[in-house]
């Protein structure tokens, strides 16, 4: 279907062109020798689909009148034959893009008012071949407004609002689905935020216990080695005030006993000295 409206615009711009260059033939002002000339070879070499050669005849035309008008739209038509409306639109070896230019300027400004509502209905078709439906429903109002009885124009501003319903639903839906996948992905953002959340409270608690556990043994290790110092302090330090206590005791009860028993051998000498005194020889 696409191909086929295609194909119908391309004809249209061929019927319009070749009506418009025999109609200028008697309506135009008067034309110098070579312009009219060149324009003749131009237009039968397009007849013949040879549109790079009617493109130079095009262009003879103009160095002989760079203000012909009739020149100049008919090399813009020789152009969008050799071109691509697929092509980047800032391509500007595209001969698409330098038919536009010489159109655009051409629906602007031409003197020719039925020329200028051609250049807009050519400006039309080839915004509808890139698909810019807006674009070609004005170009398209734009040429009725020029020339009221042009059918060609008003069939195409009817396929063209057509397209431009269709593409503005597929937007309108693109644009829902578009929406309800970017909610669809804040829920899963929301969702992992909160499951990103538990886990982090989670693994939280989780070292908190492991501190806490960590610290108790820190604790403990502590209070061993804190004893441990003391012990050893103790060992290196000397007796506690018990076991001094405890030695000085012993060493008393020691002496006692020495005392005691240096006492009894006194004592006793004493009285193997009586004994011997009072002996009788």
């Amino acid at each position: 279907m696409r191909s086929s409206s295609r194909q119908l615009l391309l004809l249209l711009i061929v019927v319009s062109t070749m009506g418009f260059t025999v109609q200028a033939q008697s309506k135009a002002p008067k034309m110098t020798k070579q312009e009219r000339v060149c324009l003749r070879n131009g237009n039968k070499l397009y007849e013949q689909k040879r549109y790079a050669e009617a493109e130079v005849e095009y262009k003879k035309a103009l160095q002989a009148n760079p203000n012909s008008e009739k020149a100049q739209f008919n090399l813009a038509t020789a152009y969008m034959r050799q071109g691509s409306v697929t092509a980047q639109q800032d391509d500007k070896n595209n001969p698409m893009n330098q038919a536009e230019g010489i159109l655009t300027n051409l629906a602007k400004g031409a003197q020719d008012k039925q020329l200028r509502g051609k250049a807009a209905y050519d400006l039309g078709n080839i915004a509808y071949g890139r698909q810019q439906y807006d674009q070609a429903v004005e170009c398209y109002k734009q040429a009725l407004r020029c020339n009221p009885n042009d059918e060609h124009a008003r069939h195409n501003l009817r396929l063209a609002q057509l397209k431009k319903q269709q593409q503005d639903k597929n937007k309108d839906k693109n644009k829902d689905n578009q929406d309800k996948n970017q909610d669809k992905d804040k829920q899963n953002q929301d969702q992992n935020k909160d499951q990103n959340k538990d886990q982090n409270k989670d693994q939280q608690d989780q070292n908190k216990d492991q501190q806490d556990q960590n610290q108790n043994k820190q604790n403990q290790d502590n209070q061993q080695n804190q004893q441990q110092n003391q012990q050893q302090k103790q060992e290196q330090g000397g007796m506690s005030q018990q076991n001094a206590e405890q030695v000085l005791k012993a060493m008393q009860d020691r002496e006692r006993a020495t005392q005691q028993r240096i006492n009894a051998q006194q004592a006793q000498q004493q009285r193997h000295e009586r004994r011997r005194t009072n002996k009788k020889w």
